[in-house]
């Protein structure tokens, strides 16, 4: 469901119906009689409908984080606010960049049209930025051939499954934050479409190198075994990009999560 295409034709459609009462309808009403419903419901609802397409489309956007390929820094049931100014002004529903307010930066958490399927949204996090070579090679990520910098810290405790997952620090420019890789888990992801530019990777035993193209971005999820992301299904570019999450405003299941993130 196109949600911001349903909330422009509602906003069109109620700010019809108030320019037409405006402009025709109020003029040709006998005096004091109640204005028709059909006239009254949308005139009502017009300014509210109007401010949520207003914020919603150029300012934050909330979403919930349906799956655990973010955990630890978000939590499946997570609902999140997504700042859409921070990566220039969009057009509502197509999308398409009028303003350049600013460009992703390695280690922001971004939401984004997965490629495949541009009728979904995506949450991970962006490790490559046009231009970096990426290299995720027996479980180590490096960046234009300078490995990141990674601190071990305590196994990490699934609640929902009850059990452990080796924990680290990771930076990614001034960016730290937390990383589950467990040395079970898989080197290599296989690729799982033919995506564009598929030509900029080289798969092996040990996982796979990238260069990122030109206007593409490379993501990964902190939940490193359990994140299909770019490593499977390809760059996103950056007609895709939807917002920077920032925070956490609400979680049914652990109210402790609120307010965190940033």
């Amino acid at each position: 469901m196109n949600f911001a295409l349903i909330l422009f034709c509602l906003t069109v459609f109620t700010g019809l119906v108030a320019l037409a009462d405006w402009l025709w309808f109020r003029k040709h009403r006998a005096a004091g009689a109640a204005e028709p419903w059909w006239i009254e419901y949308p005139k009502s609802f017009f300014p509210v409908i109007l401010l949520v397409f207003v914020l919603r489309s150029f300012l934050v956007e909330p979403f919930k984080i349906p799956s655990g390929s973010m955990i630890p820094t978000l939590a499946i049931g997570d609902f999140i606010l997504v700042n859409k100014f921070d990566y220039g002004i969009r057009l509502p529903v197509i999308n398409k960049k009028i303003i350049n307010v600013g460009d992703p930066k390695r280690g922001d958490v971004m939401v984004f049209r997965y490629p495949d399927d541009p009728s979904l949204d995506y949450i991970k996090r962006v490790v490559g930025l046009p231009g970096d070579q990426i290299s995720y090679q027996n479980k180590r990520l490096s960046i234009n051939g300078v490995e990141v910098p990674e601190e071990a810290l305590p196994d990490f405790l699934h609640r929902e499954r009850i059990h452990y997952s080796r924990q680290f620090r990771e930076k990614l420019g001034s960016v730290e934050h937390m990383i589950l890789n467990d040395d079970d888990g898989p080197d290599s992801i296989p690729p799982m479409v033919q995506y564009p530019f598929r030509e900029n990777c080289l798969y092996n035993s040990r996982g796979v190198v990238c260069t990122v193209p030109a206007r593409h971005y490379f993501m990964m999820g902190d939940n490193r075994d359990s994140s299909a992301d770019s490593r499977v299904w390809g760059f996103v570019p950056d007609e895709n990009i939807v917002g920077r999450a920032f925070f956490i405003w609400f979680n049914f299941s652990d109210l402790s999560r609120i307010g965190g993130f940033k």
